[in-house]
């Protein structure tokens, strides 16, 4: 007799309890992990079961849907079938019950309007998540508007920096119940599929964990900085018994709009040993310039000079300090442009701005880090970057600085993925990690200040 998943019934009811105030209200409901987990049979055969007891709108939705076989249709028909579900009627391109239920399937990336004027929805369910971008989710989120409505979300996890996976797993919101559910906990696994598994495990260990463990990859191959540099940076001095300590340096991002907070990454040498991050409106500019200042401390510090950010040089003018800060310009020219980056590649036939050199300066000395300390290869301490392992804040860091990934110009050189483009992705501005890498390139930035026609009249600002 065909059943629901019994691992997963305290995912649903709440023991002890007589039905129905036994089932457990909940606005989201993540179901994730690996493949062979049963989460996907699992969300069909329960929104079956909803459908035959009560009439029930589904809108069930996946990013990519060419064809109604590319939606969970097949598997929402399957389980009524398994289940023996009576009073169902199973279309070409939807399914309705006698009482009025009926199921809905949309592909998200050609169906935005259809989506947007959906009415009445009781549940929706949203397969294959992990593509799903913040952009997406926040046209969906509002459609599911009725009283005790709920999202039902299912996905295999991809990348560890994936938006549905941050919002979700990561940081989930209130009244949201996840449950990581992998092979083990699926008594209907074929004796097949077991020897598949056993056999993967055996063979790649980092695909078994990420296929069938649902283990999140760290590392984007298109990211300007791999996670695994970042993680192998945390505390790096003290693994390899180096002392990496020098000027002190803050690196200052300035919020710009809407949601942005100021951010400020304070250097000792090439460790990171705090971080500060706060929302200011724009009539408190100046008490943002002076609190990122207050990080100084006899250092100096670099700050972001672009759109609000003009502001700071004088800001600091008018409290009589006149030394010590230096402005970072995004967009500059690079730095030493005729040097070369690699052989017979100089620094402008490879960068495109500033910010594509320094953020490159950075990864190629955190994958020094990684190379240090997971392969023995010794580097210079300057070559070297470190992070303090108990920042506030670090975990936000470690994805902002893999987030964004490689980019090109039209000259073909090398850029770094725009925050309007990171936003598209749903992934939030990387505050932290533009103070992050202007506190670890002062050296750049330094040398490019020098350029400007004001360096040296106003103390560097």
């Amino acid at each position: 007799m065909a059943s629901l998943n019994p691992n997963l019934r305290d995912f649903w009811f709440r023991d002890g309890v007589p039905a129905p105030q036994n089932f457990i209200k909940a606005r989201n409901r993540v179901l994730y992990g690996g493949r062979a987990s049963s989460k996907s049979w699992e969300f069909a055969g329960m929104a079956g079961s909803i459908a035959q007891q009560c009439r029930t709108r589904f809108l069930c939705v996946r990013r990519y849907q060419n064809k109604i076989k590319d939606s969970v249709y097949t598997l929402i028909g399957a389980q009524i079938e398994n289940f023996k579900l009576g009073g169902f009627e199973v279309l070409s391109n939807e399914i309705r019950h006698a009482n009025g239920s009926d199921f809905a399937f949309y592909g998200i990336e050609r169906n935005t309007d259809e989506i947007k004027s959906f009415e009445g929805a009781d549940i929706l369910w949203i397969e294959e998540a992990h593509n799903l971008t913040r952009e997406q989710w926040e046209i969906l989120e509002p459609t599911i508007r009725k009283d005790g409505s709920e999202v039902w979300i299912s996905f295999n996890p991809k990348l560890m920096t994936d938006f549905i996976y941050q919002r979700f797993i990561v940081n989930p919101p209130p009244s949201t119940r996840a449950r990581l559910v992998n092979y083990p906990d699926n008594p209907f696994l074929s004796d097949t599929m077991k020897k598949v598994i056993a056999a993967k495990r055996e063979e790649d260990w980092d695909e078994y964990e990420h296929v069938y463990l649902g283990v999140p990859r760290s590392d984007d191959d298109a990211a300007v900085i791999k996670r695994s540099w970042i993680e192998a940076a945390i505390d790096a001095d003290r693994k390899l018994g180096l002392d990496l300590t020098g000027a002190r340096c803050v690196g200052y991002d300035v919020a710009d709009s809407g949601e942005d907070k100021n951010a400020a990454a304070i250097f000792n040498g090439a460790i990171c040993i705090e971080l500060d991050e706060w929302k200011a409106p724009e009539d408190e500019l100046a008490e943002s310039a002076k609190r990122a200042w207050a990080h100084v401390q006899g250092g100096r510090m670099l700050y972001d000079s672009i759109g609000v950010g003009a502001h700071v040089g004088s800001t600091l003018r008018n409290m009589n300090i006149q030394a010590g800060y230096f402005k970072f310009n995004a967009g500059a020219a690079v730095v030493n442009p005729k040097a070369e980056y690699a052989p017979k590649i100089k620094n402008d036939e490879k960068f495109e701005n500033l910010k594509a050199q320094a953020w490159q300066d950075v990864a190629d000395r955190l994958r020094n880090t990684f190379n240090a300390v997971n392969k023995g290869v010794q580097y210079e301490p300057s070559e070297l970057i470190c992070i303090r392992g108990d920042l506030d804040k670090l975990e936000r860091l470690k994805t902002e600085l893999c987030s964004p990934r490689k980019s090109y110009s039209k000259r073909g050189l090398d850029m770094v993925e725009s925050k309007e483009n990171l936003a598209k992705r749903g992934i939030a501005s990387p505050n932290l990690a533009d103070a992050f890498i202007m506190g670890a390139c002062s050296h750049l930035a330094m040398e490019s200040a020098k350029r400007s026609p004001i360096f040296g009249t106003y103390g560097n600002g």
